[in-house]
Formats: C-alpha cells, structure tokens, sequence
C-alpha cells in the first residue's frame, strides 16, 4: 500500500504510538508519520505508507494550523497542563490589553523551544534530560506565526487559532502570550486541525480506519502517490523515454505549453500514466525544457 493517510490523532496516544497500530491495521511494515502530536493533543496526524515515506519530508515541511486553549494566572514545567505549576501570578484582566497582546504574535519572532521536546542535545533528547530535572540552554529559533486569531477570551483564559510555521510550538507560543501579558499562562488544550493540506475534515480515526479496511474501502482514505503532489504541473513521456524516466536520467522536451520556469518541480509519469518521480525544470532554451531528477518513487 502506498500513499498518504489523514489520521486523526485522539487523545492518550502518542504519534509513536499511531504508528504501531496502524501497522497492524493497515497491515504494512513501511510506515512514518509526518509530525509529532503530544500525547494530550489530538488532531491532523500524516500518515504516509509504503514508496510515500519518501514524501514525509515535504509535508512535514508544510505550515500548520491549531485550535489552543490557554489558562491565565500560572506557568508549568511542560508549558501546558500535565506538568506542575512553576510559577503562579496575580494579574487584573483587561480584554483589550489581551486582544492586542495576542495579535502582535503574527508574524516572525525568536522562540525558545521546551524542555519537554525531542529535540536533542548532545544525542540526548531533551524530554529525557527534563525527565531527570535536568534543564540546559536552549538557542531561540525563529518561527512564523502566519496567522493568530482570538475566538474568546474571559478572565481565566483564551482560545486562539494559529496558522504557523513548521517548528512553531503553541506551547511555547502559550506561555510566551502570557508572559508578555505579565499574567503568566499555560496550554490547557491542543487540536491540530490542518497540516499542509491535509485537514481534519477528511481526517479518520484509526477505529474508523480498521472498519473501512476490513471492509475494503481503502480508497474513502488513502490518498495516492501523485496525488500528493498534485499541485504541480504534469509531464508524460513516450513510451521509448519510460527506461531513462526510470532510470533518473535527465530529460528534454518540446515545451509545449508547460507553463513552468527555471527551479519548478513536475511530475513525471510513464507512458503507462503511472507517476514515477519529481523532476526539476533546469533550464528552458529555445523552446525546450532540460528536467533533471528531483525525488524518485519508482524503479523499474
């Protein structure tokens, strides 16, 4: 089976944990999600299986979208509300001092990632050092918050829906709202409801998954290889170009009204319509296009 799935991640599971269901559920060995989801979050999770693990890396890449919940008043070691209160604050809401605070988070700033993450240090990641009470110095990183919006607010908290950046964390995000408040806050909830375009609408549960497996509907789910890709324009070759098309070899054509530049990606496909791979415009030159080998998925 090869392609994409649209998880939906529910709660008490980790994404490792996705993972390992669905191996038994979908009854493939290649798997890897694209993105992790803390286990008290839930929402969007990528699934990509078989040839299309190939493709993790490109939608990891791709922005996010989030529904938080925030608390006032407190900060914790997790940043949300698993860990111990680190700090308390005794604040005077003010609703539009909330409402301006929230909306100068759009656009680029420097985010300290957590502790309690898997990025690693020394080899070491850095949810096993907070494990054993272990805090080191973390360099900022510069997310972008493409959109922030608040949908309400009252004294205790906030609920926001942030469209960012990969790397962004709303954790992070969070307690930085809060701090820059001089409220203190902290994550009480989590729902990813998009991660590139792959949205919570089309998104399935993994129950949801085993029922529509065993009763062989794959395709309500599973989105295929060139699918994936679909934003970008198309080129099938000649029957007699199938061999160097699968051998990665680089290709020229008549243009004919591909309407591509220098740097544009295409997707390739054999004379059979059988999507084989990602090539690179190199260059146009008198009328004809020169495609080099971008991202291969097929061999023959």
């Amino acid at each position: 089976m090869d392609g994409v799935v649209t998880v939906y991640k529910e709660k008490g599971y980790t994404s490792h944990d996705v993972i390992a269901i669905l191996r038994g559920v979908l009854q493939t060995k290649k798997i890897g999600h694209t993105g992790t989801l803390d286990p008290d979050a839930e929402g969007v999770l990528p699934v990509c299986l078989g040839r299309a693990t190939k493709a993790a890396e490109d939608i990891s890449g791709a922005s996010k979208r989030y529904i938080a919940t925030l608390r006032f008043g407190s900060e914790t070691d997790t940043q949300d509300a698993s860990g111990q209160v680190t700090r308390a604050y005794t604040y005077t809401y003010d609703a539009e001092e909330v409402a301006k605070v929230v909306a100068s988070f759009q656009g680029s700033y420097e985010q300290i990632p957590p502790m309690y993450s898997a990025i690693k240090k020394n080899g070491i990641k850095l949810y096993d050092l907070a494990r054993q009470g272990i805090e080191v110095e973390r360099k900022p990183r510069p997310v972008t918050i493409h959109e922030i919006r608040l949908l309400e607010q009252n004294a205790e908290g906030a609920r926001i829906e942030v469209h960012c950046s990969k790397g962004a964390y709303i954790r992070t995000l969070c307690e930085d709202i809060g701090r820059r408040l001089n409220y203190g806050a902290h994550m009480t909830s989590l729902v990813r409801t998009a991660s590139g375009p792959y949205t919570i609408e089309q998104s399935k549960t993994i129950d949801e998954l085993r029922t529509l497996m065993q009763e062989g509907r794959q395709s309500e789910f599973l989105l295929s290889l060139e699918q994936i890709y679909a934003q970008y324009p198309i080129k099938q070759v000649p029957a007699e170009d199938d061999l160097y098309l699968y051998n990665g070899n680089y290709l020229t054509y008549p243009l004919e009204g591909l309407a591509v530049a220098p740097g544009d990606l295409v997707r390739m496909v054999d004379s059979h319509g059988q999507f084989v791979g990602l090539y690179q415009v190199k260059y146009i030159q008198d009328e004809a296009v020169r495609l080099v080998p971008e991202k291969m998925f097929v061999s023959q």
